[in-house]
Order: C-alpha cells, then sequence, then structure tokens
C-alpha cells in the first residue's frame, strides 16, 4: 500500500495543562467572535414591537422606579444629587456588569448542541457576550449624557463632570473582568450542579443590594456594615463613576482593589473554564 503524507490544517488535541490556554487560536477564530457578536445583538430584540428601543426603556423604567419607591416613598438620601441623575449614574455600569454575568454563565448549557458538533475555542462564546454587551452600555450612557445636559438647562445644574471621567475605560475593564470571570467559573459549576442556574438571577439581584445603587456609600460610613460595601468590588467602581459625572470624593485605593480582585477573578475563571471544557459534553 503507497503512503502518502499529508498535512492537516487543523490538529485537535486535549490541552496538556491547567494553564495551557491557546490565546493565538483564540485570535485566529476572531472572525467566528464576530458572527457570534452580531448574533447576539440582531437576534437580542428580534421579533419585538419596539427593538432597539428596548435599550433604552429598560433603564427609564428603572430609574422611575426608583425615584418613586427609594426617592419618594421611603425618602432615600442621595447626597444632595439629583434622582434621576444618582440612580441612573448607579444602574449604567451595574447593568453591563450583571447582563455579562448571567450571559456567561449559561454558556455550557445553552450551546452544549454547537459545542457536540463542531469544534472552535469555548471561550469565544462568552468573550462575544461580554462584547455585545457594550453596546447596550454605551447606548444607556447616552441616556445618561441627554439626562445631564437636560438637567444642566433646564434645572441649572451645575457641571460636575471631572478629570475622573478618563477611568471610564479602566471602570468598564473591571466591570466586564467581574462579569466574565464569575460567568466562567458559574458556568463551569453548572456542568454538574445544574441548581446554580436557579440561583444566579436571585443571587445577581441580591448583590446589587451589597453595591451603592440605589443608595450612596456615605450612608453606612459609620456603620457596621460598611465593610461589606468595601469588600464588594463593585462598590469602588460606581462610586468612581459617579463621582466623576456628579462630583465627590474617589477613593483610588479602593479602586486598586476593585481591579486587583477582578484580575484575579478572570484568571481563576479562565483556569477553571479551561480544565471543564475538556470533559464537559459528557456531563452537561
Amino acid at each position: 500500500m503507497k503512503e502518502t503524507n499529508e498535512e492537516w490544517t487543523i490538529v485537535i488535541k486535549p490541552h496538556a495543562g491547567l494553564f495551557d490556554i491557546d490565546f493565538r487560536e483564540i485570535l485566529q477564530y476572531r472572525d467566528l467572535l464576530m458572527i457570534f457578536i452580531r448574533r447576539d445583538l440582531i437576534g437580542l430584540y428580534k421579533q419585538t414591537l419596539l427593538g432597539p428601543l428596548w435599550f433604552f426603556i429598560q433603564p427609564i423604567l428603572t430609574t422611575i422606579v426608583y425615584v418613586v419607591v427609594y426617592g419618594g416613598i421611603m425618602q432615600q438620601t442621595t447626597d444632595n444629587k439629583p434622582q434621576i441623575l444618582f440612580y441612573l449614574s448607579g444602574i449604567v455600569l451595574w447593568n453591563y456588569f450583571s447582563d455579562c454575568l448571567i450571559a456567561t454563565s449559561n454558556t455550557f448549557i445553552t450551546n452544549a448542541a454547537i459545542f457536540g458538533k463542531v469544534y472552535f475555542p469555548r471561550v469565544i462564546l462568552p468573550l462575544s457576550k461580554v462584547i455585545s454587551n457594550l453596546l447596550k452600555m454605551f447606548i444607556q450612557l447616552l441616556l445618561l449624557v441627554v439626562a445631564y445636559i437636560v438637567f444642566l438647562i433646564l434645572h441649572k445644574y451645575t457641571f460636575q463632570v471631572n478629570l475622573y471621567i478618563l477611568t471610564l475605560p479602566l471602570l468598564v475593564v473591571i466591570m466586564a473582568n467581574l462579569g466574565l470571570g464569575l460567568g466562567m467559573i458559574v458556568t463551569s459549576l453548572t456542568t454538574k450542579y445544574r441548581d446554580l442556574q436557579n440561583l444566579i438571577v436571585f443571587g445577581v439581584q441580591l448583590l446589587m443590594f451589597a453595591a451603592p445603587i440605589i443608595y450612596p456609600l456615605s450612608k453606612f460610613e459609620h456603620t457596621r456594615f460598611h465593610i461589606f460595601f468595601v469588600l464588594n468590588p463593585v462598590t469602588a467602581v460606581v462610586e468612581t463613576f459617579r463621582a466623576s459625572v456628579l462630583g465627590g470624593p474617589v477613593d483610588l485605593k479602593m479602586l486598586g482593589y476593585s481591579f486587583t480582585v477582578s484580575l484575579v477573578l478572570l484568571i481563576v475563571g479562565f483556569l477553571i473554564f479551561n480544565k471543564v471544557e475538556r470533559s464537559f459534553i459528557d456531563t452537561v
């Protein structure tokens, strides 16, 4: 029998170790990444009456509820900041974090059929969720800008935007790291423990109350609960962003802590995801 030397274009083989993550391969599949991003954006509000308008409607309705319930009924303080701007500035980055976390936490379960048929770097799917949610966040930032301009013109609000607004890219990176890292950890665990799927949405809602989204951090400054807010890496991100657009002090040490925690969670998430993806199809 005649032997032929064949050169394979792609060789699929198991990872050699826990830390064996081929980032070059992820770059090679960037076209597929863009396809997933486009799919997420098109399919998000497909077959809905209002379509992309939901990007604006959701934060507007949420802000109105917060103003009525917390600002009106409960008389919640906002550190002398306009209630609409206070709540809206809090939920913009929070929504990005929660959307990334919830979307990536279902990666293995919702895409098991695709994973079982064709090979590609599995991490591309959670990455696509984080990137596609950026558009939604920027649209909501635009809504905040519009609301800010309205207050400047109609309510004679004093211009408060300062140089800390330059930290916005860093704040987005921290939230992306937290959402992606925690999401990959959760989705890796759900391959064996399906209960986490039911707990994740409820857990995100609880986590929001452990961050200064609907009230200022100063409210708990001299209470025993203050340490719990400080340890939450989301706290420094929200407080820094709010201070950059509405004025106020910025704690750079807390921001450094949040960045460190987000980086650690991202690394741990990648490692666990990398380990589970090799055998998850047998248990999912």
